[in-house]
């Protein structure tokens, strides 16, 4: 299993660089996950997101649609991929230390 680097540890990720202890995940692993996705600064709206994101996981065991994203944290697809350059499913839900979602290339 390949190891990222996250300064003062390492954590387990799959060959896609998505946690596979989502329960180590933390606001330090997030920032240097965020860093590797080409996020500079987690800015209050980027928090948003990666908070919605990790509750609705937490709650349901799987990533919500894209939609019910832009819909609940009120943000265009456009403005997430402004934060999120991967996009929801690659970088947003990588940096929220979700496991892969389903359909995610």
């Amino acid at each position: 299993m390949p190891l990222f680097d996250c300064g003062s540890f390492n954590i387990e990720v799959d060959e896609d660089g998505f946690m596979q202890d989502t329960g180590a995940w933390n606001q330090e692993i997030a920032g240097a996950l965020a860093n590797a996705e080409g996020v500079a600064e987690m800015t209050e709206n980027h928090w948003k997101i990666v908070n919605y994101l990790r509750e609705y996981y937490l709650k349901f065991g799987i990533a919500p649609m894209v939609r019910k994203l832009c819909k609940e944290t009120g943000f265009s697809l456009k403005e997430i991929y402004t934060m999120f350059p991967s996009g929801p499913a690659k970088g947003a839900c990588k940096v929220a230390g979700l496991a892969k979602p389903t359909g995610c290339v």
